[in-house]
């Protein structure tokens, strides 16, 4: 590209990135839909408002055996979302045939594996985590973000923050989970997160002003699987399944 269109294409950008966060989408939305836009402009070294149907056209079709289905169909959406909203020009939808459907059922993890899991736990905060997650029935995020103000110990419930689709809600708390959620606290005492990210000194920990890190935690939590001999895919948890007293036997 030469300068003119650099300027031209960095302006659109911008205001693509704008009005995406205007509309109220998530950053991990966001990312997705203007790294179509960049992914675009590099491959035809061109501010993307010239491209005629034809060369998106040739475009996806490029993109459909190079990548996933799930990045044409992201792409899709982000190169629609910047020709309505910041070309203002109507979008000529791009006829991609869809891969087909596969309806297969998730693995099933067992509780007593959730029990092997957390009694191979040796860290703590990590096997206390292993324990709210899958007794609640909760995502990673979901337990990560767990606040001191969300635990309510007298109605025996979780208020979740945020969760997919961007909703709260409420989910029972077992006694099990809620006196191991007190363990933990009472060692760190963080004013805010149930599981702060810092290690070291207590006074460390106690002010801590961020979460647990997310990459760390699923690091952690696919070593102990494959150190119990786990094989499953993405195994789901036992939403709501109460687990025995001895899943803590070492807190």
């Amino acid at each position: 590209m030469n300068q003119t269109e650099v300027n031209r294409f960095n302006e659109l950008y911008q205001r693509h990135l704008r009005l995406l966060k205007l509309q109220g989408k998530s950053q991990k939305t966001i990312d997705a839909y203007s790294r179509a836009v960049r992914r675009i402009s590099e491959h035809f070294d061109c501010c993307p408002d010239k491209l005629t149907l034809e060369q998106r056209e040739k475009y996806f079709y490029k993109l459909v055996e190079s990548h996933s289905w799930s990045t044409v169909k992201i792409d899709r959406n982000g190169l629609q979302f910047f020709w309505k909203h910041v070309l203002k020009r109507d979008w000529q939808w791009i006829k991609i045939i869809k891969a087909p459907k596969i309806q297969s059922l998730p693995d099933i993890i067992t509780v007593t594996e959730v029990e092997q899991l957390i009694g191979a736990t040796l860290k703590l905060r990590y096997r206390v985590f292993l324990l709210a997650t899958y007794s609640m029935g909760l995502r990673l995020g979901e337990t990560l973000a767990l606040q001191v103000g969300d635990i309510d110990g007298q109605r025996k419930q979780v208020h979740i923050r945020r969760g997919k689709g961007h909703k709260d809600r409420f989910v029972p708390l077992p006694d099990l989970t809620y006196q191991a959620l007190r363990v933990l606290w009472c060692k760190h005492r963080n004013p805010c997160w149930l599981f702060p990210n810092a290690v070291g000194s207590p006074e460390r920990i106690q002010s801590a002003t961020t979460h647990m890190d997310r990459g760390g935690t699923q690091a952690a939590m696919k070593a102990v699987v494959k150190q119990c001999g786990i094989k499953k895919k993405s195994p789901s948890t036992p939403c709501g399944t109460p687990l025995q007293p001895t899943c803590l036997k070492r807190a």
